[in-house]
């Protein structure tokens, strides 16, 4: 059996036994609504049988009285019994929303990267909705369905056996029927919940690409692609609707039969006087009350099997590693110098296709290592690996001495800041984003890194100023604005690495030079990894290193390397004439 496939036996350790008061209060209210309910046929046959030919009008009354209180008791409990299990069931799937949102943010890099962010937010908000029907009504109704119907077949038993057999044939031939299409159910409900993430994560990707699609008059094609994905979650559907319409109908067929078998039955006892009129309804009544939870247990089992379908999927991302290991990162990182070496490092996305080959180099404490090459290089996956955005395929990183893998991921970031080439920005407000890394910086310490970034050049001009409302991905900013607000970020993380991958690709001449002296004086002391395109940039880097196909080609400041006319020299007198 996989690992990832949810038993009964997981399920009950680790959703119900935890709230088993709650479920022992639920069972024990659904065991008073179904006693009460029970009492209903048998007012029935003292009606028929003794109160009408009696004529005792006093009983009547009192018989009323009592099936009125017994109706009165199935509402209130029926009411406490969906108050208490609902509730607690919305309770459960918030919980493991936020245990499922926590776990993936846990994981790797590489897993985003492999995984479309809209399908994931499917995983999270819809592949839990199912244990409603465990620990909601559902369950319980199930348990309280199946009292019942031992209970109802019980005092059937009492009043007529024979009639009693021959509704039992059918209703066993329906649960052998039930348990075969829920086996074939599940694998469907699970197909679905990943059909689902699929369509979801694609949409969302055409709803954020919206310009590129318009730009390239590209909607019918993105139509064409969604309408597909919704074709095939109705041939899901439509699998189990089958399925589930075979249960329904196999009930109504097979129950049916036993009524009819009931009337011919029930009639002949009757004409023969070995069965009154009342006892006939009693038996009746009884009859459905055993046969009515029968058939909403097959309701309810297709619900619990949907729910089981997506604790399955659930279960996948909580079995899955975290990039931060807690028995290999054991090393906590309380200050940093910041020496980082690089010894032989391998690296590949592919295991057979290796983007780093051996790479050697120091970048001491307070220095800039600039990373310069060709598009594809290899620069920013250097950059990856410094971030531990990555690991090395083989050789090692090391951070003041400490091996950077066995290092506690939280504990080396908190003294990272890192400026991407993609200028992600969050839905909400200029200010919002700048004190993202550091929620509870001063008045001081934002104003500084708004004025070190020039951020305050364009929100001067704004009506909101910082509380201007940036839209999803800073939509309604610039290039340049949304790259000078992340470098504000990144300024007031005030870290000892820094990172900048194409940090100043967006702005203007102008805007780069007064930016450039910013960064220029916060560099100091902090080690700081430069990737550029703009070689005029890093013309002050400690260190430059040429990147081609993985390997360094060539290393030394800007003067040693224009002097010895290679790859760099070709690279910064190619742009110098542009």
């Amino acid at each position: 059996m996989s690992k990832n496939k949810v038993t009964l036996t997981s399920v009950f350790k680790t959703i119900i036994w935890p709230r088993r008061n709650i479920i022992g209060i639920g069972l024990i209210l659904i065991i008073i609504s179904r006693l009460a309910s029970l009492y209903i046929p048998y007012s029935s046959q003292l009606l028929l049988d003794k109160v009408v030919p009696d004529k005792d009008f006093d009983a009547l009354l009192f018989l009323i009285g009592s099936v009125v209180l017994a109706i009165a008791i199935q509402a209130v409990t029926s009411f406490s019994l969906t108050k208490i299990l609902s509730v607690e069931a919305q309770n459960l799937i918030s919980q493991l929303r936020v245990q499922v949102q926590r776990k993936i943010l846990s994981l790797p890099v590489s897993y985003f990267d492999n995984n479309k962010s809209g399908a994931l937010v499917s995983r999270i908000m819809s592949d839990v909705e199912g244990v409603r029907n465990i620990i909601g009504t559902g369950l319980v109704q199930l348990v309280g369905g199946t009292i019942t119907a031992i209970v109802s077949l019980i005092l059937l038993i009492r009043i007529n056996p024979l009639m009693t057999i021959s509704t039992l044939v059918p209703i066993g031939i329906f649960a052998f029927i039930a348990l075969k299409a829920f086996k074939k159910i599940r694998p469907i409900f699970k197909k679905r919940g990943q059909l689902n993430a699929e369509v979801t994560g694609r949409l969302t990707e055409t709803l954020n690409g919206v310009r590129v699609i318009k730009g390239f008059n590209a909607e019918e094609q993105e139509n064409k692609i969604f309408e597909r994905g919704t074709d095939e979650i109705f041939q899901n559907v439509k699998a189990s609707l089958t399925s589930t319409s075979l249960i329904t109908s196999s009930a109504t067929f097979l129950l049916g039969l036993a009524s009819a078998g009931i009337m011919g039955i029930g009639g002949y006892f009757i004409m023969n006087n070995q069965m009154t009129t009342g006892q006939f309804v009693y038996f009746t009544l009884l009859l459905g009350f055993m046969i009515a939870p029968i058939v909403q247990m097959s309701n309810i089992g297709s619900q619990i099997t949907e729910a089981f379908a997506g604790l399955d999927r659930t279960q996948e991302i909580m079995n899955m590693m975290p990039e931060d290991n807690s028995e290999e990162r054991k090393i906590q990182l309380e200050k940093i110098k910041g020496d980082i070496i690089f010894d032989n490092v391998s690296f590949g996305y592919q295991e057979s296709k290796e983007v780093l080959h051996s790479i050697n180099f120091t970048a001491p404490a307070g220095s800039v290592t600039a990373l310069v090459g060709s598009s594809g290089s290899g620069k920013s996956t250097i950059a990856g690996l410094v971030a531990t955005y990555l690991n090395p395929s083989s050789g090692t990183i090391t951070i003041d001495g400490k091996d950077l893998s066995k290092v506690e991921l939280s504990s080396y970031r908190n003294h990272l800041g890192v400026v991407l080439q993609d200028d992600f920005l969050f839905q909400g407000t200029i200010r919002e984003n700048i004190l993202f890394p550091r929620p509870n910086s001063t008045q001081e310490e934002l104003e500084f890194a708004v004025k070190s970034a020039y951020v305050n050049e364009f929100t001067d001009r704004f009506e909101e100023g910082l509380d201007t409302v940036i839209g999803e991905r800073g939509v309604k900013l610039s290039g340049g604005q949304r790259q000078r607000i992340s470098i504000a970020r990144a300024i007031l993380a005030n870290p000892s690495i820094f990172i900048l991958d194409e940090a100043t690709s967006n702005l203007d001449t102008e805007s780069e030079s007064m930016i450039q002296q910013s960064l220029n004086e916060l560099m100091k002391d902090r080690t700081t990894f430069v990737i550029a395109h703009r070689l005029s940039t890093i013309r002050k880097a400690d260190q430059i290193l040429v990147i081609e196909n993985g390997h360094i080609v060539e290393r030394g400041n800007h003067d040693e390397l224009i002097a010895i006319e290679g790859r760099y020299y070709e690279l910064f007198t190619y742009q110098s004439r542009i």
